[in-house]
């Protein structure tokens, strides 16, 4: 079943244009309202399976494409580059959109499920804005990206000194053909072992170009490495009270998984499950995964 998507937009503070989509469910018994949100480079076409699946269980769905990303505007001349100033930016552009799109005038009575980047802007959200969202799930959080200690101290050197020489803007690693979004080979993928699925993601990036981002600039890694230093400071995470469910990928080579159970100790209401086997992208993984997921959030969810 293909989903529609509307080509509904709000204007951010800085003036940027973001695409949402709104999918109101008339199944009964009708469970409220879901906030879905995407992880880097994604869009919400990626998600329409998603999508059905929770209007079939009684939720209305609400989502947008995060700005850098989708249909949303773009920051840099190079459409496809990955960019972001700061962390900061996606928090203000998700408090506008509960409070203008979904729940304008309310307080709270929202559910989310958010991936990967989603889930890390999700859990600064809950710390922030706390009493809005009432329960999460989030599948495979960035909370730390996957490597060594050793990668990860090397790669924030190269990022600072990037920064310091102005390359904010440029790619942080060399672009080939076969490297962007549209480009990868199934073989060669680290996000989902099911052929069919990541098949069809290509094939909605070669149908729609401007959807794709080809890689991240030395300027979102800056800005991720600053939000993953908020969130794994000294008493952050134990501020954050709502019923979380995190469901981590038994094979992520993308976060880092053990970064996920760190943190799932911190907070005081949060549990983790593992698929095993299932690469980063649990919701685009084979039917026996995603059946793992689907019944780990029904059981959380009810």
């Amino acid at each position: 079943m293909q989903t529609a998507f509307p080509c509904k937009t709000f204007t951010t503070y800085d003036q940027l244009k973001i695409r949402y989509g709104v999918w109101p469910s008339d199944k009964e018994p009708y469970r409220g309202k879901m906030l879905l949100l995407s992880g880097r480079s994604e869009f919400m076409e990626k998600y329409f399976e998603t999508i059905h699946e929770l209007n079939r269980r009684g939720y209305s769905v609400y989502m947008f494409d995060w700005r850098g990303q989708g249909l949303s505007d773009r920051m840099l001349p190079d459409r496809r580059k990955g960019y972001v100033r700061k962390y900061d930016d996606y928090l203000k552009d998700l408090k506008q959109f509960v409070e203008e799109v979904v729940n304008p005038g309310e307080e709270s009575g929202i559910m989310l499920l958010a991936h990967s980047m989603g889930g890390h802007i999700a859990l600064r959200f809950f710390h922030d804005y706390p009493g809005i969202i009432e329960k999460a799930v989030l599948t495979s959080p960035l909370i730390d990206i996957a490597g060594s200690n050793w990668v990860k101290k090397t790669l924030n050197a190269m990022v600072n000194i990037a920064i310091k020489t102005g390359f904010q803007e440029q790619y942080a690693a060399k672009r080939t053909r076969d490297s962007g979004s549209s480009g990868k080979r199934f073989s060669h993928n680290r996000l989902t072992h099911d052929p069919d699925r990541f098949r069809r993601t290509k094939k909605m990036l070669q149908d729609n170009p401007d959807l794709a981002i080809e890689g991240v600039t030395f300027g979102w890694l800056d800005a991720t490495f600053h939000s993953i230093g908020i969130l794994s400071g000294k008493g952050y995470a134990e501020e954050i009270t709502l019923p979380i469910l995190i469901v981590a990928a038994g094979s992520d080579q993308v976060v880092s998984v053990q970064a996920q159970k760190a943190i799932c100790e911190r907070i005081p209401r949060a549990q983790i499950i593992t698929i095993p086997s299932a690469r980063h992208e649990i919701l685009m993984e084979t039917d026996s995964m995603r059946h793992l997921f689907w019944h780990a959030f029904d059981r959380f969810a009810t």
